[in-house]
């Protein structure tokens, strides 16, 4: 009797024990519950981490994440204000904060993700569309490229790599986006905490196209470069010339200038040497003759002289004059 009555009582103890084990859960410090009852919540959402009741085996616990979440896009190619194609890719944080309006419309996290590549999608499009690209691409607007100066000119002279004035830059453009996305995401629930472009790249499509322009207006500044080069290399040598021709005719100008008061000096000289008396007068004449003598007759050379010239004087007296005698027949 005692044997049956205890075998009739493990029935009735594993009942019990799968009763409160039904009915006993507990809330993680990470996570937030929803009770359903045949698929639809009852009571408030539970927030608080311990241990808690239901009713068993027709109430489900449904849990939910508490804690900081991730959202990673797909990078997507969009276009710009000016028509150019670029790969946007975007993360974004984000968390639960109505768990029950978020079961109610979401169910999961999956689902979740699902809508906010939806809404934080088209968010991004829409702000890429309005902006140009350099908008997009600079942390602020008040941020100035390192450039060389004579690349500025040049990019100047060529009228190449003009920047578009910036008005906002890249932060207020996520700045636009979070507060359009933020609004359409509450309505599930969910508060975004933040979002950031992770990478923005050229269409791979259009890269070549944008790689052929960047290396075309780079050619055209070497080649100002180049032609500037030359024409600053021609003008150095034209000054060159020009000054080597100005420093010989100064050199010639002296050269003659000290040969003159040489000259002058020296028939100074001779004059004060040679005019002393008649004699000396006239041997002064009669070597600077024999030195013009010297100059002026060569081998085989014909002079025709008059006799009254001061040259042949000389030549005329190395002879006496010969005398003729008449014989009578």
């Amino acid at each position: 009797m005692k044997k049956s009555r205890a075998l009739m009582a493990v029935p009735i103890l594993i009942v019990i024990a799968l009763t409160v084990k039904g009915s006993l859960y507990t809330v993680s410090e990470v996570e937030q519950v929803i009770i359903t009852q045949f698929g639809k919540p009852v009571g408030q959402p539970i927030t608080e981490a311990g241990l808690q009741i239901k009713m068993p085996f027709i109430q489900e616990v449904n849990a939910i994440d508490k804690r900081v979440l991730e959202w990673d896009g797909d990078p997507s190619d969009m276009p710009t204000k000016d028509k150019l194609y670029i790969s946007v890719d975007l993360f974004a944080r984000w968390r639960i904060i109505d768990p029950l309006q978020y079961f109610l419309r979401l169910r999961d996290e999956r689902s979740a993700q699902s809508r906010l590549d939806d809404i934080l999608g088209s968010e991004t499009r829409n702000a890429v569309a309005k902006h140009e690209l350099i908008e997009i691409i600079r942390t602020t607007k008040k941020r100035q490229p390192l450039r060389d100066a004579l690349l500025v000119e040049a990019e100047r002279d060529l009228a190449l790599g003009n920047l578009v004035p910036i008005q906002k830059g890249r932060q207020v453009i996520e700045d636009e986006i979070f507060i359009e996305a933020a609004e359409k995401v509450r309505v599930f629930g969910i508060e975004l905490l933040d979002i950031r472009f992770k990478r923005i790249n050229y269409n791979a499509s259009v890269r070549p196209k944008i790689y052929d322009r960047m290396i075309s207006e780079r050619r055209q500044i070497a080649e100002l470069f180049l032609s500037e080069g030359y024409g600053e290399a021609a003008r150095i040598r034209g000054n060159r010339v020009r000054d080597l021709n100005k420093i010989q005719s100064e050199a010639y100008r002296q050269v003659e200038e000290i040969r003159g008061l040489a000259d002058a000096k020296a028939a100074e000289i001779y004059a004060q040497s040679y005019n002393q008396n008649s004699q000396a007068v006239s041997l002064y004449e009669f070597t600077r003759t024999m030195q013009a003598y010297q100059s002026i007759m060569a081998e085989n050379t014909t002079l025709l002289l008059s006799s009254e010239s001061d040259l042949f004087k000389f030549v005329k007296g190395i002879y006496p004059p010969k005398t003729f005698e008449l014989t009578p027949e």
